[in-house]
């Protein structure tokens, strides 16, 4: 089967992101700059792979507003395939309000995604035929346990899991037997295995992995921030820094990072090599002050990487 496209399942929504000027000061008005942009875990992961080259169905809740019909556009003018979306009337567009420090990391953020209790099995399970046939499936746990359990039983192809948050990373646990790849943090790392990680050269990394593994998952990638990424499967662990960048803005790297694995995974790359080009797209999101960088491109990807 010449399987042409990857699926994408998760958030959409509207970005509003604000950046002091100078050290955030709790609890005060901060001189800085407000953008407002298009985001969500999905629609960012969507977004990057489109911009790798990579041809991507959306599969996704959306309201009927503004904020919507903006997102639909946006969509159909980056090539998105959002067709079939499941249309909530009675339901907001998700948003999502973040707050920076003045050198880019989040502070804060609050996020308004109620609307994505709509993507339940019996709506995955008319998108089921189009899904199985996919390279893959990126999931967000932007939506429902139940849901990502029945994708894990029912789909066919590779599940990329993004946990998203502490929050939600739950979702996850009933299905770690179905799942190809994870991509948590070391907070989301301690919700899924219970092993806390301290460090990048601590021996609870491969504790944590050897959970992740014995459980079924074929690939972890631990994002330990300032100290890179611990990537790993049954057989084998890397720990690799992060590439160099001009740290603008660092809410849209571990969206950018899962395309970056998902592309490896396409071109069927080494662990190594997946865990550079993953970190080469995260170091090109940073540089710049919207949640996507325009400039992204698997060209600019491989250079950063040292694969080209």
């Amino acid at each position: 089967m010449d399987r042409e496209y990857c699926v994408v399942i998760g958030g959409v929504n509207v970005d509003i992101g604000g950046k002091p000027d100078a050290p955030l000061i709790p609890r005060d008005s901060n001189p800085g700059r407000i953008i407002i942009s298009l985001g969500g875990v999905g629609r960012n992961i969507a977004h990057n792979m489109t911009l790798l080259g990579m041809k991507v169905k959306l599969i996704t809740a959306i309201g009927d507003d503004d904020n919507g019909k903006k997102i639909i556009d946006s969509c159909n003018e980056l090539g998105i395939d959002i067709e079939g979306y499941c249309k909530c009337p009675n339901d907001a567009t998700s948003s999502y309000l973040f707050i920076a420090n003045n050198n880019g990391d989040m502070s804060v953020a609050i996020s308004d995604m109620n609307i994505y209790k709509n993507i339940t099995p019996e709506y995955l399970e008319t998108r089921l035929p189009e899904i199985n046939k996919a390279k893959l499936v990126v999931v967000d746990t932007n939506i429902p346990t139940e849901s990502i359990a029945f994708l894990a039983k029912k789909c066919k192809v590779p599940i990329f899991a993004d946990p998203v948050s502490c929050t939600k990373a739950a979702r996850l646990l009933p299905s770690l037997s179905n799942l190809y790849a994870v991509t948590p943090n070391a907070l989301e790392t301690r919700i899924l295995t219970g092993v806390k990680v301290e460090s990048a050269s601590d021996e609870t990394l491969e504790k944590a992995v050897k959970v992740f593994t014995d459980a079924g998952v074929k690939t972890v990638a631990l994002t330990l921030g300032e100290d890179g990424i611990y990537i790993a499967d049954k057989k084998n662990g890397f720990h690799v820094r992060n590439l160099p960048c001009k740290l603008m803005n660092a809410t849209g790297a571990g969206d950018a990072m899962m395309a970056g694995f998902a592309y490896a995974y396409t071109k069927e790359m080494s662990l190594k090599e997946t865990a550079l080009v993953g970190l080469a797209a995260a170091a090109i999101a940073c540089e710049s002050t919207t949640t996507i960088n325009e400039s992204m491109s698997i060209e600019a990807v491989l250079k950063r990487a040292g694969l080209d």
